[in-house]
């Protein structure tokens, strides 16, 4: 697949990469990113060899240091200006992607950069990680689905402590914290996020998918009815 300006997209064998690929502004998320991200992940989608998704960032110092406020916010009006960020539901596709998705993060995650992070199953972050939500000194939310996967990981708590002050988390506490599953030095983050994938990509694919969609299925539903699904996927 080629011909993509924002991202970078490779396959070997049965690993997909996805690479943020705007290093000379932070990797931050537009119109065009979100469109590409579209036709990507929609690719990984449907595609049966691929048995896992890992996404990263270009450069040095961000994985994703948020939206194209100049794209997003601006005329002819704010409102008007976020619906085309939601055009297309990139999000919901993140979450429905069968493949499990591992995101390798690194330097600046900001905004959409947490958001896009918290679609994804297992986050290996690099310990110089600043994790941070600015949106209310911006008069705005976060609203590309933060509101509803960050306290289903971390707690209201904890999640109202970044969301209401825009306080910046450095990596060992977003481990902490349970925002990411592990913490790595910087120089040693591929490798470690490589070799998950391909431990994954190992092991019998439709098991993999199974557990993935019962836990991800289960965990809002009643215990009883979570077991239910589960012998349900079992059977």
């Amino acid at each position: 697949m080629n011909g993509f300006e924002t991202i970078i997209y490779e396959k070997n064998g049965p690993v997909a990469r996805i690479t943020l690929n705007r290093p000379q502004v932070l990797n931050i998320y537009n119109v065009r990113m979100r469109d590409e991200l579209f036709e990507a992940l929609g690719s990984v989608k449907q595609d049966n060899e691929v048995r896992v998704l890992l996404m990263t960032g270009a450069g040095e110092k961000a994985f994703c240091a948020g939206a194209d406020l100049s794209e997003f916010l601006s005329a002819p009006s704010p409102t008007i200006a976020r619906f085309v960020r939601w055009r297309r539901d990139i999000w919901g596709l993140f979450l429905s992607l069968p493949q499990p998705v591992i995101a390798a993060l690194h330097g600046y995650v900001f905004g959409s950069g947490i958001e896009m992070a918290m679609c994804c199953d297992i986050r290996v972050a690099a310990d110089n990680c600043i994790f941070g939500l600015p949106e209310v000194s911006l008069g705005i939310i976060p609203a590309a689905g933060a509101t509803q996967t960050v306290p289903r990981v971390i707690g209201p708590g904890r999640t109202l402590d970044m969301f209401l002050t825009g306080r910046r988390v450095g990596a060992e506490e977003a481990l902490q914290m349970g925002l990411v599953n592990r913490v790595v030095p910087r120089a040693g983050l591929l490798p470690a996020a490589e070799a998950l994938t391909e431990k994954i990509a190992g092991f019998d694919q439709k098991a993999v998918r199974i557990i993935k969609q019962a836990v991800i299925r289960g965990i809002e539903l009643p215990l009883e009815e979570g077991l239910k699904l589960e012998r349900r996927l079992v059977a």
